[in-house]
């Protein structure tokens, strides 16, 4: 080797055991046998040795515990592995290197500054983890289902029916849609169906098509990539399909989805996958559709305003949900259900009702069903200043029902009953697609009943 090259060598040498040398963490350099070649000052000032005086000892001499040597033999690194020195815990790297023409060393370095940094460190990551993992499953828990087929309150041969009917329904992977007045509990059934199945510990995705404007509903089921419109977040935001991957969506008011969201709407029923608005990138999903409406989603296909394949997709396992003015039977249950649920929620009191203040309640239509009855209790028993709702707490309008229903003739109490029933039978019979052994079943009747009703009611074969 000349002169120069020499000096050069020996330039990079300094350069690099300087830059070694102020390194906060000790380092270590050994040949293939274990003998040290280089010793950092920083690493001898822990030690309390003499860093010259270590070079060419072997290593197990120098340092307690070590494996610098173990990796050299067998060249496999050793990466963030734990190493006890003078009693304290240390991490370290052991990494063998081979250099062309001189045989293989291996690079160690020993974190011994600041452990107590890192121990908090640990800490803080363990803390961390716990509040993740308790994130993760209260999140699970909000988006889970709520309410269990337990909540579904009534013992008429209609309900009974309609829960057997919803717990079968939950045994089968296919689209349910649930038809029924607004206020009947639609959203309790889609909830019962999902907790009763076998993605209850997955989500339940919930989205009403009526709450969500036309522009904003394709983003909100599809989700969108950054700049997919003007004002789009600069962030992957993913829809209600994709969150809802191993679990259940709920769609709520599917009759008021737009004509050019239907057939999107079918692709991802068939396909179970979509893209992302402003995305060209495939997205799968494992979900169940339930989807509810409070209109007749036949009529409104056969007038053009509804897909018919997207009907025949989503009416796989029909469900209807009797108004509450067609199962009175269920009325007391039903109101000491809300009125146990106030008490629990706002600390109201029970309360009996009178058999006055019931007739009127049995008499009355019911247009908003357990909603409207809902907000009737509560108005009541804020103001009640008894143990027992009398007439004289009802509102007006249903105070007026008494002189109505004092003055009215039987014959119109009763025709106004038959008015009732003949429309829950025929909602049912269209409902069950026409077949009368179906709709006999779920009204919780024999089919002979049912005919007699239907002879009776004047419901000829023509209307249904």
């Amino acid at each position: 080797m000349s002169g120069k090259k020499g000096k050069d060598l020996q330039k990079k040498i300094s350069f690099y055991e300087t830059i070694l040398d102020h390194v906060r963490n000790g380092v270590l350099i050994t040949d293939e046998s274990g003998k040290v070649v280089f010793f950092s000052k920083a690493y001898g000032v822990f030690l309390g040795i003499d860093p010259k005086n270590a070079i060419g000892k072997h290593c197990t001499e120098i340092v307690e515990n070590t494996r610098m040597h173990i990796v050299a033999g067998t060249g496999v690194p050793e990466i963030n592995h734990p190493h006890t020195i003078k009693g304290q815990d240390m991490v370290v790297q052991r990494i063998p290197v081979r250099i062309d023409g001189q045989g293989l060393f291996v690079f160690g370095q020993v974190m011994f500054k600041n452990v107590r940094d890192l121990h908090s460190l640990s800490n803080q990551l363990n803390l961390l983890e716990s509040k993740v993992e308790f994130y993760e499953k209260e999140l699970t828990s909000l988006r889970s289902s709520k309410y269990t087929i337990d909540h579904i309150i009534g013992n008429s041969r209609g309900i009974v029916e309609l829960k057997r009917l919803a717990l079968r329904a939950a045994e089968i992977d296919a689209p349910v849609l649930i038809s029924g007045e607004s206020g009947t509990g639609k959203e309790l059934f889609a909830h019962a169906i999902h907790y009763a199945s076998e993605r209850r510990l997955h989500p339940f995705i919930r989205l009403n098509c009526a709450a969500i404007p036309k522009d904003l509903l394709e983003a909100e089921l599809f989700g969108y990539e950054p700049g997919a419109f003007t004002g789009a977040p600069n962030k992957v935001k993913p829809g209600k399909f994709e969150l809802a991957n191993g679990g259940s969506i709920f769609l709520d008011e599917i009759g008021d989805l737009p004509m050019e969201m239907q057939p999107k709407l079918l692709r991802v029923l068939e396909d179970k996958e979509f893209e992302r608005l402003g995305g060209n990138r495939i997205v799968k999903s494992n979900f169940r559709l339930i989807a509810a409406t409070h209109e007749n989603l036949e009529d409104l296909s056969n007038c053009g305003k509804f897909r018919k394949d997207l009907f025949y997709r989503l009416n796989v396992i029909p469900l209807l949900v009797p108004p509450l003015r067609s199962r009175m039977d269920d009325f007391p249950l039903v109101a000491e259900h809300i009125m146990r649920k106030l008490k629990r929620e706002h600390g109201t009191k029970m309360a009996s009702i009178s058999p006055q203040a019931m007739d009127i309640f049995r008499i009355y239509s019911w247009p908003g069903n357990v909603r409207e009855l809902s907000n009737i209790l509560e108005r009541i028993l804020f103001a009640l200043d008894g143990d027992q709702i009398q007439m004289r707490h009802l509102p007006l309008f249903l105070q007026d029902l008494r002189q109505e229903s004092s003055a009215a003739s039987k014959e119109t109490l009763r025709r106004r009953r038959n008015d009732v029933e003949k429309e829950t039978l025929l909602q049912t019979i269209r409902t069950c697609n026409f077949n009368k052994n179906k709709a006999a079943r779920l009204l919780g009747i024999h089919r002979t009943s049912l005919y007699k009703k239907m002879k009776r009611l004047n419901i000829s074969l023509k209307q249904t």
